[in-house]
């Protein structure tokens, strides 16, 4: 195995990524090189199923399975989601009956391609691999091949979750196929690669849009609400993940059997949606982001739901205690594959839960879309008197580097006349320290989970309008955390939007070479992060 699609993987070296290191032998995310080598595969057989169904979609042919096992395997391969090696074998093997399919829409669109063998790719897996491509195209080509891999993977999340709530572009399915077609090209070309990626952005943006109408409108517009940090006495689950069908599901399933539910990670947001929060057994929140999930689930004294993404493999005594849902596989980990929490339910009931009420701490969330844009025309204002100096958006993922410290010093050192905006898990960083307001606006506005970057970007626009001027001229400062895909999408939305001047860390990834980084400075003035006092004195100078 070779990965370094994640900001943990082992190319750090001195603080500096390298493009000749990554994990071998064994993931930091704790896949082993069983696990490693079919994602290998299991991505190898997406891309030749994508290259098919490119082709037939060029000939108005479409198969909505072909899309749902794309957007299924892409997730599957994606950071800290499937660790399960016999789930992985059998979705390799039903990519390659998907191969099989979209060959024969094809054929039935007038092209000829002949019957392939089945265990081709297999064969071709390493020869496509990272290592190999490395040799044979360099690492400048191969580097920007996995952003848009890994762009594509990010856009595939936010798509798969809106699919599941009934909101669906064919344009998007579209993209992705196309894209992967390309990623299996014996021939890429940098500028080419660039274009798709920044194309990649663009769509995110789609799937994240689709997203928001979906889960607004299955519960309500997010409103800023007070959310519990300490228990209360009983019992309890814990979820963790993104999935809010999966948490809503888990409410009514518990309704009136005297099990509290609280959330973990990025499903802090969830307290804000009022479809979500009518439930008075959603408690609060329990615990930080995912990289904190060993200690904090050993701790709980309940059962455990672990939801689409970001799970760890357990360890201890609550693997018996947790759950996983959706695409999440762990070994030995008991799976609910149809929103049937029953079993989870039974186990919290069988914990000994809280013995006690904790204290009466608590964090604001909510500034969705609509509660954010409903500031827009105060913070106008705001700019215009000098009452407010400038914004910062730090968003992106948390992770266990101890480097990542920088946000919570970046966030502390940001002068009182600024207003944070964050969103995603980078968040726990800093979202419990009390920032206060300027003039009733808040200081730290939590706009949400990793997708709604989508709110920050809508909520700029409408500053840009409100001061007449362009984005990039407002005082306005994006500061990005990367861990994982979705944070890679997210910048690639930024960039294809023509942000500039958005700083990235804490690490530079493996797989952006000097070369590309440079040409991504000259274009987009994209800048690593430093110190918070050397970035703070760039960003106001």
């Amino acid at each position: 195995m070779f990965c370094y699609q994640c900001e943990q993987a082992l190319q750090v070296k001195g603080g500096q990524a390298s493009q000749s290191r990554g994990c071998t032998t064994a993931g930091n995310c704790a896949k082993d090189g069983k696990t490693g080598v079919l994602h290998d595969l299991l991505l190898r057989a997406t891309i030749e199923m994508s290259a098919h169904a490119h082709r037939a979609r060029q000939q108005g042919k479409a198969d909505p399975e072909l899309d749902r096992a794309m957007l299924q395997a892409l997730i599957s391969t994606a950071t800290n989601v499937n660790f399960d090696p016999a789930r992985l074998k059998a979705m390799v093997r039903d990519m390659a009956d998907q191969g099989e399919r979209a060959r024969l829409l094809c054929e039935a669109g007038g092209e000829q391609l002949g019957a392939p063998d089945p265990d081709a790719f297999i064969g071709q897996a390493y020869d496509a691999g990272i290592r190999a491509r490395l040799q044979r195209l360099g690492p400048d080509v191969t580097g920007l091949q996995e952003l848009l891999t890994y762009g594509v993977k990010g856009a595939a999340a936010n798509a798969e979750h809106a699919r599941l709530l009934g909101q669906e572009d064919q344009a998007v399915y579209a993209f992705l196929h196309e894209a992967l077609a390309y990623v299996g090209r014996p021939d890429p070309s940098a500028d080419e690669l660039l274009d798709l990626c920044l194309r990649c952005g663009q769509v995110n943006l789609t799937a994240m849009e689709l997203l928001d109408v979906g889960y607004t409108g299955a519960y309500g517009h997010p409103t800023p609400t007070a959310v519990r940090l300490e228990p209360l006495k009983g019992k309890a689950i814990l979820v963790s993940g993104h999935d809010l069908e999966d948490l809503r599901a888990l409410l009514q399933q518990t309704a009136g059997k005297g099990v509290n539910v609280y959330t973990h990670g990025e499903m802090l947001p969830a307290h804000g949606y009022p479809g979500l929060k009518e439930h008075p057994h959603l408690a609060g929140n329990y615990g930080g982001a995912w990289q904190d999930q060993v200690k904090e689930f050993e701790a709980f004294p309940g059962a455990i739901l672990v939801t689409t993404s970001c799970m760890q493999p357990p360890k201890g005594s609550c693997k018996e205690r947790i759950f996983t849902s959706g695409l999440v596989a762990s070994p030995g980990v008991r799976h609910i594959p149809d929103r049937d929490f029953s079993a989870v339910v039974e186990a919290a009931l069988a914990a000994p839960g809280f013995s006690e009420d904790g204290g009466d701490r608590t964090i604001l969330v909510g500034y969705g879309r609509r509660a954010v844009l409903s500031l827009a025309d105060e913070v106008v204002e705001a700019l215009r008197s000098g009452a407010l100096r400038r914004l910062f958006v730090i968003a992106g993922c948390d992770g266990a580097r101890t480097c990542r410290s920088y946000y919570t010093e970046l966030a502390q050192a940001i002068p009182r006349d600024c207003v944070i905006l964050t969103l995603a898990c980078g968040k726990y960083r800093f979202n419990r320290l009390d920032f206060g307001d300027i003039g009733g606006i808040p200081r730290l506005l939590d706009v949400g989970q990793s997708n709604d970057i989508y709110a920050a970007i809508q909520f700029a626009a409408a500053l840009a309008k409100g001061l007449g001027t362009d984005v990039n001229a407002l005082p306005l400062s994006f500061v990005l955390s990367w861990f994982e895909q979705k944070a890679i999408a997210m910048l690639l939305t930024l960039l294809s939007l023509g942000v500039k001047n958005v700083w990235l860390g804490p690490t530079l990834p493996a797989f952006i070479t000097p070369a590309v980084l440079e040409g991504l400075a000259e274009k987009f003035a994209i800048k690593p992060i430093s110190t918070p006092e050397q970035d703070l004195k760039a960003i106001f100078a």
